[in-house]
């Protein structure tokens, strides 16, 4: 098999893999090191190339995807980017979503969906002082969470601190389709008011 066929396998075989110098629990050079932790921390299973132990591939792969560095992260057979847009996307939360959308799904997990019980549950261990609200059904899910420990965080580190609460479900397929609306409790109360001076108007 030629090289650049073994790529495409290893590709279409893998809907997340992570080309890399050395292995997630020997990285061998400090770029690779630090893509190894973030998706660890994802806890979402991905497979990996030891470019260094694969010359050819390592020769090869570059004119493949248009990336001359290594590491490189691959969804659903296309490239995501290196390390700093790995790194970046973590920060910014379209991460996980990515990743969660691309791991296989186990069968027996799509079946035992969560509970609106449960998944209350959950974000109030994580968010001791939560207000929970959810609608829809079965794994299509919008989660309403209003807490005062969302004060002074930004839009996206609110939906990160729920989603985090919500990881083990997300990863294992149990959750999937979650919408997450965060508020403070001040930026609820004025959420509400104005709903309720609309209805008046009418």
């Amino acid at each position: 098999m030629k090289t650049e066929d073994k790529i495409h396998k290893q590709l279409a075989e893998n809907p997340i893999i992570l080309y890399m110098k050395g292995v997630p629990t020997n990285p061998q050079c400090g770029f690779s090191a630090k893509s190894v932790g973030i998706l660890n921390e994802t806890n979402i299973p991905y497979a990996y190339v030891n470019v260094l132990e694969a010359p050819f591939i390592r020769e090869k792969l570059p004119s493949i995807s248009h990336w001359p560095t290594y590491p490189q992260l691959f969804v659903n057979a296309e490239l995501v980017g290196g390390c700093d847009i790995i790194e970046e996307m973590s920060n910014n939360g379209s991460l996980l979503p990515l990743l969660i959308a691309a791991a296989p799904k186990k069968a027996e997990a799509a079946n035992e969906a969560l509970s609106a019980g449960e998944v209350t549950q959950l974000v109030q261990q994580g968010i001791n002082d939560a207000k929970v609200m959810i609608e829809g059904e079965g794994c299509d899910l919008t989660i309403t969470v209003i807490s005062s420990q969302f004060n002074d965080l930004s839009i996206v580190k609110k939906q990160q601190l729920v989603l985090a609460t919500l990881k083990e479900p997300l990863a294992s397929g149990k959750l999937h389709a979650v919408s997450v609306k965060a508020f403070t409790p001040d930026e609820w109360q004025d959420k509400q008011n104005a709903t309720g001076l609309l209805q008046i108007r009418h």
